[in-house]
């Protein structure tokens, strides 16, 4: 492949933004950069892999099905957070949370749309002001509503530069205006040329090559892959073709399926996001599905190639490879498809770690990890003292088995409702070791509470077991409070919740309302698409 464009540097600018941090944050709430707490001894590479709605057992060592040796080795000869979980199951906000060590009511990426706040900082700055050179390579995917050329441009806290406008796309095409698809490398425009995974694992594998070697390094590989609509490379096209993929139990509409499950997830079957209208479509889930499992291979494909450089290089031994998904995904699970709400399957991901002499080998680490985690967990890898606005903790006295009981019991999930999808409410959880209570803001619904020792799949909703209602009361308030932001205010305005409210109907009067006649629509009408088309390009037309 061709030799990347000259490096441009960011310090001017990230110096500048770090200089005037301080006085941004009296105003949008974001932090400064502390100072740093250097360790004497030589600091270790890390290289991060971030891959896109790949679900927690999207991994050989979990699902026999799938061929992943790569993963499979950073688990079997590394450690296996078995409990990792993003705090927010939708890309931005939880990419924000990596980046940022908070929770999404902290970080103010609330959806797709809304970039960073001016000044926020991102945790490879700490890195950079620790000697560290730093490079971003893949999907950034925040503040979609910037537009193109403003959403993928080069962000302080880092030395290299490489991104592209929103979700990107598989293989390179030209655009309707006849100009090809595009990277923005250190501010360049450059065409993209071959098949993204493997395009951004050559850019990422020269610019290891490339770098200063006399500085320790920090590698953010973020791939577009496996987001959809799945596109596998042409080498793993027909992978998987003579397997049948089972189909999840609550999948069925069924009475028993819909027993105690709130009303929205029963009407979003038939919905963008539900298995009886799948992104507006007749789309086979399970079909679907096979088309995700060919796309992680080329993932996989570029872990391989990873290691294999590091091993080449002789940089095994000193280098922290972690490889995490920004969400998972559903296929069918309670009749629905994508991520977004507080099951299982959307907001649970792998998390492998792989350092050779550093790490235990074959360890599986058992307790919660989150993405808020990542930031503090990468700067204790490097000697850095993480500051003290941010929400996660490092995990690595984890790994050694260090925890002394002192690690945490529980975690918030939020999620906040977007017009764009509109059939998936806001909605807040409580995750615990054993039980998980989910509520949904602004809708008359019922809220959710799960056994999840005793009903891993969420089958059974528990919340009007008497047998329960200390379990509620208490997860009700702590879920309360977990949503105060830092400055000890609820971004969404609303009162604790103490009761299940005013939700009752009289079973023989009038029944619920039937969805509008407008909305009533069947695939092979137009317009299905078009809902993310902002209405006054509407007006114009007229």
């Amino acid at each position: 492949m061709k030799k990347i464009l000259a490096k441009t540097s960011v310090s001017t600018h990230r110096s500048l933004i770090i200089g005037l941090s301080t006085l941004i944050a009296l105003c949008s709430q974001t932090y400064s950069v502390q100072a740093v707490e250097k360790s004497v001894a030589p600091k270790r590479n890390i290289i991060y892999i971030l891959t896109d709605d790949q679900r927690y057992d999207e991994l050989g060592i979990l699902n026999p099905i799938l061929n992943t040796p790569n993963m499979d080795k950073l688990a079997n000869e590394g450690v296996h957070f078995k409990n990792a979980f993003v705090t927010t199951a939708l890309c931005s906000p939880s990419r924000a949370s990596i980046l940022t060590g908070q929770y999404m009511h902290n970080h103010g990426v609330v959806d797709n749309n809304k970039p960073p706040r001016p000044g926020t900082v991102f945790f490879p700055s700490y890195l950079q002001d620790a000697g560290y050179q730093t490079a971003f390579i893949g999907k950034w995917h925040m503040g979609e509503d910037a537009g193109h050329g403003a959403n993928d441009a080069p962000q302080p806290g880092f030395d290299y530069w490489l991104s592209f406008p929103g979700q990107g796309i598989y293989y390179p095409k030209k655009k309707p205006n006849g100009k090809p698809y595009t990277f923005n490398v250190n501010g360049k425009r450059v065409p993209q040329t071959g098949y993204i995974t493997d395009e951004l694992t050559d850019y990422s594998i020269n610019w290891l090559t490339d770098r200063n070697d006399n500085k320790p390094f920090m590698l953010y590989l973020s791939h577009k892959a496996v987001h959809s609509n799945f596109a596998p490379a042409k080498r793993h096209e027909n992978l998987y073709d003579a397997v049948k993929l089972p189909v999840p139990a609550s999948q069925a509409d069924t009475k028993e399926n819909r027993k105690g499950k709130p009303m929205w997830v029963q009407n979003q079957r038939n919905s963008w996001h539900g298995v009886d209208f799948p992104y507006h479509s007749s789309l086979d889930v399970q079909s679907y599905k096979k088309q995700y499992h060919r796309a992680i291979s080329a993932v996989d494909d570029s872990v391989g190639r990873i290691l294999s450089w590091l091993e080449e290089n002789d940089l095994t031994e000193n280098t922290t490879v972690i490889l995490m998904g920004d969400n998972g995904f559903m296929f069918g699970e309670h009749g629905l498809i994508d991520k977004r709400n507080a099951y299982e399957e959307s907001m649970r991901v792998p998390l492998l770690a792989y350092a050779p002499g550093y790490l235990e080998a074959g360890k599986v680490v058992e307790e919660m990890v989150a993405n808020i985690d990542i930031a503090p967990t990468l700067l204790a890898m490097a000697g850095v003292k993480a500051p003290d606005h941010f929400d996660g903790k490092s995990f690595l006295n984890l790994t050694q088995g260090e925890a002394d009981g002192k690690w945490r019991n529980d975690f918030l999930y939020e999620y906040y409702w977007e017009f764009n999808y509109p059939s998936t409410p806001t909605t807040f959880a409580l995750r615990s070791d054993n039980f998980k209570l989910i509520q949904y803001h602004g809708i008359w619904d019922t809220e959710e509470l799960y056994d999840l020792e005793n009903d891993p799949r969420e089958m059974k909703n528990l919340i009007n077991d008497e047998k329960y209602l200390a379990v509620v009361v208490e997860m009700r308030k702590k879920l309360f409070d977990r949503l105060a932001n830092n400055q000890g205010e609820h971004t969404v305005p609303f009162t604790e919740k103490f009761s299940s409210g005013a939700v009752y109907r009289e079973g023989s009067r009038s029944k619920a309302a039937e969805f509008p006649e407008q909305w009533e629509k069947s695939e092979t009408d137009d317009g299905l698409r078009s809902f993310m088309k902002h209405d006054k390009k509407k007006i114009k037309a007229e």
